[in-house]
């Protein structure tokens, strides 16, 4: 057998774009080269950010890439959505440097999806050695693969890797040709409260669903200035920069989905997707001007009408929110993989891990009995 090379790359946009889609395929935007390229030549990662991009990469026997990682060095958690603030003040109380940290991710995306980029789905050992390689050889406290699919964890769980469960919110297209048939599906309470809030949420107002060059820098202007107020309100500050939003829009064209409310003209609220191949990903949102029910309309309903209109399978809304059950969005697991060199370090966050998966499935069980849809 040729033996894999591995080597770090200065950055995503180091790797030829066609190179760094055969491996990372076409089905998830969040791992493909133009969304991580857009990221770094926008200045939202990299420089001063806390993310310097540096991926892993297997070449095959070709010379070309047969695997790779989204990998960056951090030097802090935030824009991972998957928290370990807990043990990074554990491993400095016991005099420890947690920071940098390798994570394994598309940055600022809580969206699953592959971590291993593989081309030849072979190399996915030598890919998960490459990446504890760098963790050792750089003395760094661990590698986080956060938000992975679940066809990559048993490759995750051979290398004994610790595998940490969550919960997210995602709504699942049971072939429904309209909203009413999906409406069909819920209690008559929840059927009518829906209805009501999107009367509501709507009055006035004009829905526009934009995509491609439809999207120009008026809508640009307007969206930032939504996402300002979402940011500095949930954040602290916005993770991404001005200049990502149009490289986004021209890098994707068709695949980005802005759904603006507009008051007389005006846009007043705006929620921004991208459409991978059988999935609608809602990603950002904000608003001027405060109007109930109208979060729920633009990033939920209008999200499931734009999905049955596809034909795609499903919506995935992002991170948290118990707030979407009503609105028939259901609790789903989601996984993150964590390697960490010392051991007792290791026993201590396997004790916690082990401990907050059964609260976790405990509490996915409990939210399932509260999903909007008829009973029996």
């Amino acid at each position: 057998m040729t033996p894999l090379t591995a080597r770090i790359a200065d950055g995503v946009a180091a790797i030829p774009a066609d190179q760094w889609d055969a491996c990372a395929g076409r089905d998830n935007p969040f791992v493909g080269h133009a969304f991580l390229t857009a990221l770094e030549r926008s200045g939202s990662v990299g420089g001063r950010s806390g993310w310097q991009p540096i991926p892993i990469v297997v070449d095959g026997a070709d010379g070309a890439p047969a695997a790779i990682a989204p990998a960056y060095a951090k030097t802090h958690s935030q824009g991972e959505y998957v928290f370990d603030h807990g043990w990074a003040d554990a491993w400095e109380r016991a005099g420890g440097s947690y920071y940098p940290k390798l994570q394994v991710a598309a940055p600022f995306t809580p969206v699953p999806g592959p971590r291993l980029l593989l081309r030849d789905p072979a190399a996915a050992p030598a890919l998960i050695a490459a990446i504890e390689a760098v963790t050792d050889r750089h003395q760094l406290s661990s590698a986080h693969a956060t938000f992975v699919e679940p066809a990559q964890l048993p490759a995750f769980e051979a290398a004994g890797w610790l595998i940490r469960e969550g919960t997210q919110f995602h709504w699942t297209n049971h072939g429904y040709a309209t909203f009413d048939d999906f409406l069909a599906a819920l209690a008559s309470r929840k059927r009518k409260a829906i209805r009501k809030e999107r009367a509501a949420a709507v009055e006035g107002l004009t829905i526009r669903h934009l995509t491609g060059t439809d999207i120009g820098e008026r809508e640009w202007d307007a969206f930032w200035t939504f996402y300002q107020d979402t940011g500095s309100r949930k954040w602290g500050r916005p993770y991404l920069t001005r200049a990502f939003f149009p490289m986004l829009g021209a890098a994707l064209g068709e695949r980005v989905l802005l759904i603006l409310a507009e008051r007389d003209g005006v846009p007043i609220a705006g929620a921004l997707n991208l459409i991978g191949a059988d999935t609608l990903y809602g990603r950002y949102w904000g608003c001027t001007e405060d109007v109930p029910f109208l979060h729920f309309e633009l990033c939920y309903y209008q999200a499931i009408d734009a999905a049955i209109a596809r034909g795609l399978a499903s919506v995935e809304a992002g991170a948290q929110g118990e707030h979407k059950l009503a609105r028939g969005y259901a609790p789903v697991p989601t996984w993150s993989a964590h390697y960490i060199p010392d051991p007792n370090f290791r026993r201590a966050v396997a004790d916690f891990v082990a401990r907050e998966r059964a609260a976790v499935e405990n509490e996915q069980t409990f939210l399932e009995e509260l999903t909007p849809f008829r009973k029996g």
